[in-house]
């Protein structure tokens, strides 16, 4: 845990517990009752978390409202390379699981600060980003009033950091002022846990159905009166017999018959089954034909909109507000999560809509690039075109004025005929 200790990272000298409005003291212990034994739960959360770990974070600077990519600073190398231990995938896929088992997700910039030479203003050149999983968490502030963290870990490790240098994300951000989830800053599953239960009984009872109804296979009715030790040597080479056996035919001799049972599995029902595994679903918002996979455009364009969306704005709004400074952010710098393989439109689809936009000038270049999931490029920052030979739109006005329009008079004593064509 050394990169932690390069933070600077130090419990101010006098402190006390942050209070939330209701006077409730904020610490916290992650995490609740755990409901990800069931494998209904577990798809579901994969569901969101592999369609999220295909996100693209891009550092852009509004120009306008031409979104144009910032593609050598610090902020961006750490977004490509967030630390030495993950990929830019795996960096989302870690804070999408830790963000949906918690409810919360806390991210580390390491970074060092110098005074810029020019301006005067305090630089940072981030170095890593680091996603943790505390045990618990408390929220403190020094004379102040300045908010800080105290973070609790299972080997014994703790540290405190200023809570501005910490990129917090929040699930069912409602009662609760600092942490996402209940009062306590924890999943509440009692809902939920009443469907798992039912699903849980459902699966258990078709287990024991199917296990009973293997338990009695027939009847071995004996012609002759014998002893009990004969019976159960007899018994046993039926069953040897009936192990062995490889045509599907059993030879016996007259001494006895043998009934089979028909067997009756009383099975739930497939509707009801399928019932109770949407009515989980629906708690993270994962139709049934996303679980599967058999799905179309409009099912997973719903699917886009109602469940990985708002937590895309969320990440990108999260990252924005603590990796970049105010004046920063006053001049136009913003994470982006781009979905460059969620386009819910296929690519002929995308292209219509280019097509039917462009010739109005209404998209800048870089729009069209990331309606197709491209990262914008700087050499097309401001960049629009529009119809009239496809000129810029900034110049559109000058091709209306007189004096830029070329009229070519024709001589129709030159005109050509058609016998000479």
């Amino acid at each position: 845990m050394k990169w932690f200790d390069n933070l600077f990272r130090k419990a101010p000298k006098s402190s006390k517990q942050a209070l939330t409005l209701d006077g409730f003291t904020p610490w916290y212990s992650q995490f609740g009752t755990d409901i990800y034994a069931s494998d209904v739960v577990q798809q579901a959360l994969k569901c969101i978390v592999d369609e999220m770990k295909k996100l693209n974070p891009t550092h852009v600077r509004l120009s306008g409202a031409d979104p144009a990519p910032v593609q050598k600073s610090s902020v961006q190398k750490v977004l490509d390379e967030p630390n030495p231990l993950m990929t830019t995938s795996e960096f989302i896929e870690k804070m999408t699981w830790l963000l949906l088992l918690n409810y919360n997700a806390f991210v580390i910039p390491t970074y060092y600060t110098w005074v810029d030479d020019v301006t005067g203003a305090e630089r940072r050149k981030y170095t890593a980003l680091y996603p943790i999983k505390p045990s618990q968490v408390d929220f403190i502030e020094d004379e102040s009033g300045a908010l800080f963290v105290h973070f609790y870990f299972l080997n014994g490790y703790d540290t405190t950091i200023r809570y501005s240098d910490v990129i917090h994300l929040r699930y069912n951000y409602s009662v609760n002022e600092y942490m996402g989830g209940d009062m306590l800053g924890q999943p509440n599953h009692k809902a939920i846990l009443e469907t798992l239960s039912l699903n849980h009984d459902l699966l258990q009872g078709v287990a024991k159905a199917m296990k009973a109804s293997y338990a009695v296979n027939g009847v071995v009715k004996y012609n002759t009166l014998i002893d009990d030790g004969t019976m159960e040597k007899n018994l046993k080479e039926l069953e040897k017999k009936l192990i062995n056996n490889e045509s599907g035919f059993l030879p016996m001799d007259l001494k006895a018959d043998f009934t089979p049972l028909e067997r009756r599995t009383n099975l739930v029902d497939k509707p009801t089954l399928e019932f109770v595994d949407s009515k989980i679903l629906r708690n993270w918002g994962v139709p049934l034909c996303i679980l599967t996979g058999d799905y179309n455009k409009e099912q997973f364009e719903a699917f886009y909109q109602k469940t990985l969306e708002p937590l895309i704005i969320s990440f990108s709004q999260a990252f924005t507000k603590k990796l970049f400074t105010e004046r920063e952010k006053s001049l136009g710098n913003e994470i982006r999560f781009l979905p460059k393989e969620l386009i819910f439109m296929t690519v002929s689809q995308t292209l219509e809509m280019i097509n039917i936009l462009s010739p109005t000038g209404a998209l800048y270049e870089n729009e069209k690039r990331i309606a197709l999931g491209l990262r914008p490029l700087p050499e097309l920052e401001g960049k629009r075109y529009m119809s009239l030979n496809w000129i810029d739109a900034e110049n559109a006005a000058q091709y209306q004025t007189p004096q830029n329009v070329k009229v070519d008079v024709v001589d129709e004593s030159k005109t050509v005929t058609d016998e000479e064509v």
